[in-house]
């Protein structure tokens, strides 16, 4: 008879977890652990999925060098094999991902021409609602049986809801600054579509950066810019009626009160983040950043700290280009919308003094998919009472 231990000591190989410390660190755990049983497992990618343009994005890797893919996003229809695995909520095993060679779809591309040879990919939902793509990758082939892919299950729902976690995180904190920000706007009314269309911009243009090798920007860091974006301008609820909604032009003492609205905004952000206990939150930097600096201009005109050139943060740049282009483009009880080129000549001749050039030219670069935000997110002009 064996008798079982009665003492002993094991080792918790996912301690890591039990850390505050960065979700990609978390990933890059569970992905030493994996390798550990199954040294094969090379690489291991998330894709998050938008409903409401039906997108995929990149989100997250633990491949080190090996990046297949990153700062990409493509419409769900356009990759017809991820597509079918949406509907059916079943997993995908290919053991020879040469089969791949002759499609077009850049994912797939990016995968065999690196030299991956076999990949795994399981759908995540949560609470029925589809989520996310999670990605087991190997350089060899042939190598996901059914016992390793069972094994894979169980990893892939651990991390499927580790990113889950940080994301509830997020959202918490969303859903209270959305809140103030929708008293905000039910005040001071603007046209429908402006703070989708922003957050759009600003994602667009950070992920252009990133691609061009301007900024190192991770698919996390874009993913939270994207959703703090239509934040910016949340300190203008502290903006007496009087001030925020005058219909005429402020006098300089209204105009300096408007100003407070950018540091307001910071305090309201930091309030809010140490009342749900948010302050271990990732990026949440970003937000402050957006909220305090987003009417900074590269000649230290802006305010409210008159910061010049590179000393504004690069988020609040990309921010103030995204408004600004918006503005133009949208139509006002006092204004016409520009149409999209006259908007982006007028932008490219405040390129370099107010605005930032490489934004500025992200936009331009990526004309075709700025018209394809405006026919998606299309205005409906709100007129106060």
């Amino acid at each position: 008879m064996i008798r079982p231990e009665v003492n002993g000591e094991h080792q918790d190989h996912l301690a890591r977890l039990n850390l505050r410390t960065t979700l990609k660190d978390k990933v890059v755990a569970v992905h030493a652990d994996i390798r550990g049983e199954f040294s094969f497992v090379d690489r291991i990618a998330v894709a998050l999925y938008d409903e409401r343009t039906r997108s995929l994005r990149t989100f997250l890797h633990s491949s080190g060098e090996h990046r297949p893919l990153e700062n990409y996003e493509a419409l769900i229809t356009d990759a017809p094999g991820l597509l079918s695995l949406l509907e059916s909520g079943r997993p995908r095993v290919l053991n020879d991902l040469s089969v791949l060679e002759p499609s077009d779809h850049p994912h797939s591309r990016a995968l065999v021409e690196q030299g991956y040879g076999s990949s795994y990919t399981l759908p995540f939902y949560a609470q029925g609602v589809f989520e996310a793509f999670i990605f087991f990758n190997s350089f060899r082939k042939h190598v996901f049986t059914p016992r390793v892919v069972k094994t894979l299950d169980l990893y892939g729902h651990l991390m499927g809801n580790l990113i889950l976690a940080e994301i509830q995180a997020l959202r918490t904190l969303l859903a209270a600054l959305r809140t103030v920000n929708h008293m905000v706007h039910l005040r001071d009314p603007e046209t429908g579509g402006h703070l989708e269309r922003m957050a759009y911009y600003a994602r667009l243009i950070a992920r252009d950066l990133a691609q061009q090798g301007i900024q190192d920007f991770s698919d996390e860091v874009i993913e939270h810019l994207f959703a703090f974006a239509p934040l910016h301008d949340i300190g203008k609820i502290a903006i007496p009626d009087r001030v925020l909604l005058k219909p005429t032009s402020l006098d300089p003492e209204e105009q300096e009160l408007m100003r407070t609205h950018t540091t307001l905004g910071r305090k309201m952000v930091e309030s809010i983040v140490a009342n749900f206990g948010l302050e271990s939150l990732e990026h949440v930097d970003i937000l402050k950043a957006v909220a305090e600096y987003h009417h900074e201009m590269l000649d230290g005109s802006g305010y409210p700290s008159g910061l010049q050139g590179s000393a504004i943060p690069i988020f609040a740049r990309i921010i103030a280009v995204a408004d600004v282009f918006d503005a133009l483009t949208s139509r006002r009880p006092y204004k016409y919308a520009w149409c999209v080129a006259d908007a982006l000549i007028h932008m490219g001749r405040l390129a370099g003094e107010k605005l930032d050039r490489d934004c500025v030219e992200a936009l331009v670069r990526n004309r075709e998919q700025v018209e394809r935000i405006l026919r998606a997110f299309p205005e409906e002009l709100q007129v106060s009472d």
